[in-house]
């Protein structure tokens, strides 16, 4: 028999990475939330497959949303990791995920076919005005992070895009 407490400890580890995504809009930055069903709503994200955590991001929300890599400009100063423990089952996982910041121009959205094999599906998206988009996050880790996000978007001083197809 474990001794007491331990069963608390978590026994497995996980690290994945995503991307905040926003796009400007005559209205302000609309974000990128993809749902799961229920009251679940997170950003694009997935686990580590033996490359970077940027690398991981950015492969990850192009088979979550359709957007390539090219069609995301970073912000730089934006950085945060995620720290939680979660139950998968009978097993407790240490989760690590890390976000980045991207703007994009692309307001299409294509979610990949539901998979019910691998169990890792989204429902639906939508993009969401800040207001809409913290009153949907059910996590506080999530709302701290888009409110972190959100922060940088609207103070920071605003560099045009370079026009398509020019180097970056």
């Amino acid at each position: 028999m474990p001794p007491r407490g331990a069963a608390l400890q978590p026994t497995g580890r996980e690290i994945s990475a995503g991307i905040i995504i926003y796009r400007e809009t005559h209205e302000g930055p609309k974000f990128l939330l993809l749902y799961h069903g229920g009251r679940y709503w997170n950003f694009p994200k997935g686990k580590l497959d033996g490359e970077s955590s940027l690398g991981a991001a950015q492969r990850e929300v192009q088979e979550e949303t359709g957007i390539a890599p090219e069609e995301l400009r970073f912000t730089e100063q934006f950085k945060v990791r995620d720290r939680f423990v979660y139950q998968r089952g009978r097993e407790r996982i240490f989760k690590t995920v890390t976000y980045f910041l991207a703007e994009t121009r692309q307001a299409r959205v294509t979610l990949p076919l539901r998979d019910d094999r691998r169990g890792e599906h989204h429902d639906g998206f939508g993009w969401f005005l800040y207001r809409d988009a913290i009153r949907m996050l059910v996590a506080p880790n999530l709302k701290q992070n888009l409110k972190h996000a959100y922060a940088l978007v609207v103070h920071r001083k605003r560099v045009p895009h370079p026009p398509r197809g020019a180097a970056r």
